[in-house]
């Protein structure tokens, strides 16, 4: 996977208008996966899974996969 440019708040602005969109197709908000959780957070999947091990994001890791709730996701990044 390509390095992805940092956050900011454009970005993240975009991201979320997107999910707006997506709302209309029913509920997205269980992510499964560093890949999906990455590609919620506009991140690489190496600094997803750097972030969910220092506990620094609003992940888990049940039954040996990497989980996170969307809305979390949002509301964390929102507040950095």
């Amino acid at each position: 996977m390509a390095e992805l440019p940092p956050l900011d708040q454009w970005r993240l602005d975009g991201m979320l208008e997107l999910q707006k969109m997506d709302s209309q197709l029913g509920p997205r908000d269980k992510l499964w996966g560093l890949e999906a959780i990455a590609a919620a957070m506009g991140v690489s999947a190496k600094t997803a899974r750097r972030w969910a091990d220092d506990g620094k994001a609003p992940s888990t890791k049940p039954a040996g996969r990497y989980f996170a709730r969307r809305s979390e996701l949002n509301a964390w990044l929102r507040s950095k």
